[in-house]
């Protein structure tokens, strides 16, 4: 589930006095890839190193876009727009408004590249502590550039000013109905037949409906033997043993209404040429 794009850095200050360039912005956003360097969020930009720990990745980030701020006291910088997968946790945070605050990881030149790179994105309750105070703290120390330094992966990345977010979820586009299931719903949705040949044919759909359902079923618990727990993942076989109990389900719903359908169907009696009911001797 993806988020709605959400500014989480302006071309300016960074926590240590440093500035963002518009340049590097503009790199952030063409050069990000989730395949190549994929940027998790992290509460107060510590990373946990297990997943029950009190600070496990709470998402990730799937896309990066930079654009011209139009209005506001910000008109004119360039901004940094990102679209999230978060987690529930995540979610049911920022909705108490708490951590509402983002703050990008960046290095100025990652992998030797030259270009700038989102490597990670912090969440934080108080943007003084990544804002106002650091950047206060930074002009009254000589060592400013160490501020903040065991959070980084180099001493030469960024820690952008915090932003506030609120995060606000894509409506979740309904997918259209192909394959298995929009062939049996073409199959089913033959008007009750008024004649013989018709209720015939119906018959002959309703069959192929269940056919195709018993296929799919078996097909399913072949591949379900066949898995090899050393190859796929947890998530691979829990995806796989969902399908194959609604297809299970669709199968048994399926055979419980025709069975009934049938049990209270007959043929229509034939009628003579001029549509009186002829006599079944």
């Amino acid at each position: 589930m993806k988020s709605k794009f959400f500014r989480v850095a302006v071309e300016g200050q960074t926590t240590d006095g440093r500035a963002i360039t518009r340049e590097q912005i503009v790199d952030m956003a063409s050069t990000y890839s989730p395949e190549k360097y994929g940027a998790r969020i992290w509460m107060e930009h510590i990373r946990g190193l297990y997943a029950d720990s009190s600070f496990p990745a709470l998402g990730d980030v799937v896309e990066l876009k930079a654009e011209e701020i139009k209005d506001g006291d910000l008109k004119g910088k360039m901004g940094l727009y990102a679209a999230i997968n978060p987690t529930k946790e995540l979610l049911a945070i920022n909705e108490k408004r708490q951590k509402i605050y983002t703050s990008i990881e960046l290095d100025p030149d990652f992998a030797g590249s030259g270009q700038a790179y989102m490597y990670g994105l912090g969440v934080t309750d108080s943007p003084a502590s990544l804002g106002t105070e650091a950047l206060k703290f930074s002009a009254e120390k000589p060592n400013a550039e160490k501020l903040l330094a065991s959070r980084k992966n180099r001493p030469e990345n960024l820690f952008s000013s915090a932003m506030e977010v609120h995060i606000e979820m894509e409506a979740e586009s309904k997918p259209e109905e192909n394959g298995l299931f929009s062939k049996i719903k073409e199959l089913l949705k033959r008007d009750k037949a008024e004649t013989g040949a018709e209720f015939g044919a119906a018959i002959k759909d309703q069959n192929e409906a269940v056919t195709l359902l018993a296929n799919e079923v078996v097909a399913l618990t072949k591949k379900i033997e066949g898995m090899d727990g050393a190859t796929a993942s947890a998530q691979e076989i829990s995806d796989l043993m969902e399908k194959f109990t609604t297809v299970n389900s669709e199968l048994n719903a399926l055979k419980t209404q025709l069975g009934k359908e049938h049990q209270h169907s007959q043929r229509p009696p034939a009628t003579g040429g001029d549509g009186e009911v002829l006599a079944d001797c």
